[in-house]
């Protein structure tokens, strides 16, 4: 596995930074920062900065939730999440290469809280064999990918024999945080779970590196589906260009944006938020100006486990015998709202 994990001192000896500062904040929120992601940093506050160095903010938050998703609450067993009739989350990893400052499980990742062990990777598994409901699952953490080969071979085994599991899907940001842990060794052997879907996560058009174009490419070599999950941050991506270079980015690395999620209401990342009407602004300036392939969903994961919610751009003027819209370009059209019988 490469070496991560710089410390505070080294961050703050490179970029002239107050360790004093970070290691508060991150006595209460872990600070972990890849090297490879590291050295994307060109200055203090920039895009990647944002992301990965810990910020005052963090510890003043007035709105944030602890759980925001209402995870716990939907745990039959320890560190699965069953929210969707369907589909279940299974947690595998309890580490990332890079702690993210707006993560949604800020509450326990890289803290003892995100206790991950033999025994509830066993009761997670149980559970997905006493409910053959449940069709698809996807594995995340932390993150999948932190395990050895040979880890998440043993765990993809026991997931691929359960019978009524049809779908595995796995959550990793480790293409764009540590791409060097992607390996042609790697793909082959998540080649042999398929059907198996991979989301990554980037957020910026600065993470998309060679390096992070080879580890995707080697997953896609595979046969393994790829989507992005990208994350609306202000201060990081909210600007119609920026995003527009990451999708168009994205797409080139043969990884379909999937979502654009509106941030959770998670303790300690409220200064990352935008608005609603801001991210729907966005999303108007996107799509008919760049391909339809590269538009993802702008969806909000609604608080207290209600699933997530599409926040499409209001197009519909008016909907009766005729529906009356507006196109990309703002020009008024219309088409028949009717039945035909036949006669």
């Amino acid at each position: 596995m490469p070496t991560v994990a710089p410390t505070i001192q080294q961050l703050c000896r490179r970029f002239s930074a107050n360790s004093q500062d970070l290691e508060r904040i991150a006595a209460v929120y872990p600070m972990r920062i890849s090297r490879y992601y590291l050295d994307l940093i060109q200055k203090p506050g920039d895009p990647i900065w944002r992301q990965a160095v810990p910020d005052p903010l963090e510890l003043v938050d007035p709105q944030g939730l602890e759980d925001p998703l209402n995870e716990e609450q939907l745990s039959p067993v320890p560190n699965l999440v069953h929210k969707y009739p369907d589909r279940a989350l299974l947690l595998i990893s309890s580490k990332c290469p890079v702690y993210c400052r707006f993560c949604t499980r800020k509450r326990k990742v890289g803290r003892p809280e995100m206790r991950i062990t033999d025994e509830t990777i066993a009761a997670g598994l149980d559970y997905l064999r006493r409910t053959p409901a449940i069709n698809d699952v996807l594995l995340s953490g932390g993150d999948p990918l932190m395990l050895s080969d040979q880890r998440l071979h043993d765990i993809l085994v026991q997931v691929r024999a359960i019978p009524s599991i049809r779908i595995i899907r796995i959550g990793t940001r480790v293409p764009c945080t540590l791409p060097t842990r992607v390996t042609r060794d790697l793909a082959t052997m998540l080649a042999r779970f398929h059907p198996l879907y991979i989301n990554t996560h980037f957020n910026h058009p600065r993470e998309l590196t060679p390096q992070a174009e080879q580890a995707c490419g080697l997953l896609a070599d595979a046969g393994i589906p790829l989507g992005c999950q990208t994350v609306l941050l202000r201060g990081i991506n909210d600007s119609a260009q920026t995003l527009a270079e990451l999708f168009r980015g994205l797409l080139a690395m043969r990884v379909k944006p999937y979502y654009l999620f509106q941030l959770d209401q998670t303790r300690g990342t409220s200064h990352f938020r935008t608005t609603i009407d801001h991210g729907q602004a966005l999303m108007a300036q996107l799509i008919g100006h760049i391909s339809g392939m590269a538009i993802p969903t702008y969806a909000l994961d609604a608080p207290g486990g209600g699933g997530k919610i599409p926040l499409t751009p209001h197009y519909v003027t008016a909907c009766g015998t005729t529906l009356e819209f507006t196109n990309y370009q703002g020009r008024p059209c219309s088409y028949p709202n009717t039945l035909w019988d036949g006669s």
